[in-house]
């Protein structure tokens, strides 16, 4: 059931996925890229519940919040071009943005205190992206910004994606588009054109759905917007920006795109450009996830590695000493608030290629 190529030192990776794909998966793919070169691009499965529609080489699929790097990726290339100061206010670029002593940095590691919108919003009020900014620019952060860690999981790419539309004239789709993905030539797309939206695998909810994280002892918000996975296999939320959790690609795609910061940068980032994502932000417990974590610029991070991954299982783990990049990408997604396990093992597989 696994197709592509896979070089010899990397054989446990594609045992990984056929494991998987008789196991938990419907339709996946996993690359491996180490020094800049692709080791392992594979795939296999299905892109429907049915399976009856194979997944193909160019098959694509959301990755909900591992799209997330793909935003701090552009923001540290902004950044890098001195474009973008990341210890800046919002209001620097954003004069509307009332909250004065949120930074950029804030908003990269989900401490500006604005991790939902106080006021209610629909699911449809997310293809609306200058009412949603509004919201966010008017409201006051629950907490001191940069103190109290707590998961921006829909507002963090709104309120960064507005920041890049006020220093680039680009929406952050657009932008990363033909500043990130289209040197790169990779395959990912937030904001999906309708040409290809034949070719995604829609995306499969858990068995018995999601489950919201607990509240912790200072966060116990309702979710807003209230949706389920299955709401989200729609043209208009494929067609629309929503930057933290509507990127469109496969595993070779987001690789391609996140070994820049393994690579030294490949022509987008110096490398002191790709150290900045290694940069602690906080250290404690999430109040969101209602787990302990370490966030750098955009990314989690523990040691010399920085990583994330999407509601469901999807997941991009960047080891910039050892200069690898593994991504995973799935339909079926499980329920697991921080990650299933499936792409980690497709991580540990990696390792055992390097020896």
């Amino acid at each position: 059931m696994v197709h592509g190529r896979c070089d010899k030192r990397f054989g446990e990776v594609r045992d990984a996925l056929a494991a998987s794909l008789a196991k938990d998966d419907v339709g996946a793919s996993v690359a491996v890229v180490v020094d800049g070169e692709c080791v392992a691009d594979l795939w296999g499965g299905y892109a429907d519940a049915a399976k009856t529609v194979a997944w193909e080489e160019n098959t694509i699929t959301n990755v909900f919040s591992s799209t997330k790097t793909m935003l701090a990726l552009c923001a540290l290339v902004l950044a890098d071009r001195g474009d973008l100061d990341l210890d800046a206010p919002l209001v620097r670029y954003w004069p509307e943005f009332g909250a004065a002593d949120v930074r950029v940095r804030h908003v990269l590691s989900h401490t500006a205190g604005l991790p939902v919108w106080d006021t209610p919003i629909t699911f449809d009020d997310l293809a609306d992206s200058p009412k949603v900014t509004a919201l966010l620019a008017a409201q006051e952060p629950r907490w001191t910004p940069g103190e109290i860690g707590c998961y921006h999981a829909l507002t963090q790419g709104f309120l960064l994606g507005e920041v890049v539309r006020r220093i680039t004239g680009r929406t952050i789709g657009a932008f990363f588009a033909a500043e990130v993905a289209g040197p790169l030539g990779a395959d990912f797309h937030i904001g999906l054109p309708d040409r290809l939206h034949d070719r995604v695998a829609p995306s499969l909810a858990p068995p018995g759905g999601l489950t919201v994280p607990p509240p912790t002892e200072l966060f116990d918000a309702a979710p807003n917007p209230v949706f389920v996975p299955e709401d989200t296999n729609t043209a208009a939320w494929r067609r629309a920006e929503i930057p933290s959790g509507a990127g469109y690609g496969n595993a070779r795609s987001v690789a391609a795109v996140q070994s820049v910061l393994t690579s030294g940068g490949a022509g987008l980032l110096s490398r002191a450009g790709c150290e900045r994502a290694l940069e602690e932000q906080y250290h404690g417990l999430d109040h969101g996830l209602g787990v302990p974590m370490r966030y750098g610029l955009g990314y989690g991070i523990s040691g010399r590695t920085c990583f994330w991954g999407g509601m469901g299982g999807s997941l991009v783990f960047n080891d910039l000493d050892a200069g690898l990049t593994v991504a995973y990408a799935m339909n079926q997604m499980l329920d697991a608030v921080v990650g299933d396990g499936r792409g980690m093992t497709m991580v540990a597989a990696a390792y055992s290629g390097l020896g």
